[in-house]
């Protein structure tokens, strides 16, 4: 197998986020196949509010460079972004595999249990979550999203200070609990920030239920993918949802400012 270069879409950019960075970046080279390697690219946030508007922002940015890796010569695209905002119209206009943190790491749930849950950084994320179960087509699998309480700037903070490592896991358990209490048999942390965070804690559980860090999975999905490709020829289906636009469409896309 020849090796495999992804391109990692965070929505975090070095100079916001740096100490996330230099643990992402650490993270990903001890997880990878030999032969693998995974280059990180960064969004400018606006890392003080937490909004759908923002995150459709990003999406753009999302959707131009993914066309920009699969020219770039990347097998791979990965979304490391939860909420997952631009992933079904990039899968639309490459052909390299588009994965995606927040469908893997749901879809990887549902392996290890019957139900699911989702602790967020925050109260404005919960209603674009349940769409985003919504749209997979789980909402018998991931039953309940709760929240902590964090801007996305203000999260960061606890990767530089044990303090703040700490109250991130209090929270996040106190959260987790009640999910836990109501049926849900694994917890998943609604971001790749506080997944990140907590792959510092080997087996972490909350009150039985394994907390899942689905950075791993979807980089592994990302390599089982491009393997599949280059295997079988599998690609995602042209016949409905990822349909591709005609070459002039996605060059406008591209070229257009502000993709009006």
């Amino acid at each position: 197998m020849q090796p495999i270069r992804i391109w990692y879409q965070s929505y975090v950019d070095y100079e916001n986020g740096a100490g996330y960075w230099d643990a992402l970046r650490a993270h990903l080279a001890a997880i990878v196949d030999p032969g693998t390697t995974v280059e990180v690219h960064g969004i400018t946030p606006h890392d003080s509010y937490a909004h759908a508007l923002v995150e459709h922002r990003c999406a753009r940015e999302v959707i131009c460079n993914a066309v920009r890796a699969e020219r770039e010569g990347y097998d791979a695209f990965v979304i490391g972004h939860f909420q997952d905002a631009g992933l079904y119209e990039a899968r639309s206009v490459v052909d390299i595999p588009v994965v995606a943190l927040g469908e893997a790491s749901m879809l990887h749930a549902c392996t290890l249990s019957q139900r699911s849950g989702v602790v967020t950084i925050n109260r404005r994320y919960i209603p674009w979550f349940h769409h985003q179960i919504g749209k997979y087509g789980l909402e018998k699998r991931v039953t309940g999203v709760h929240a902590m309480q964090f801007e996305p700037g203000e999260i960061l903070k606890a990767y530089d200070s044990r303090e703040g490592f700490e109250r991130v896991v209090d929270l996040f358990a106190e959260q987790a609990r009640p999910l836990v209490a109501d049926g849900v048999e694994v917890l998943i942390p609604g971001g790749g920030i506080p997944m990140l965070l907590f792959s510092r804690i080997r087996r972490h559980v909350v009150d039985g239920a394994p907390v899942i860090n689905g950075i791993p999975i979807v980089v592994k999905a990302a390599e089982n993918a491009v393997k599949l490709r280059r295997l079988t020829g599998l690609e995602a289906s042209r016949a409905g949802e990822f349909v591709k636009p005609p070459a002039e469409i996605v060059e406008e896309y591209m070229t257009h400012p502000k993709g009006l």
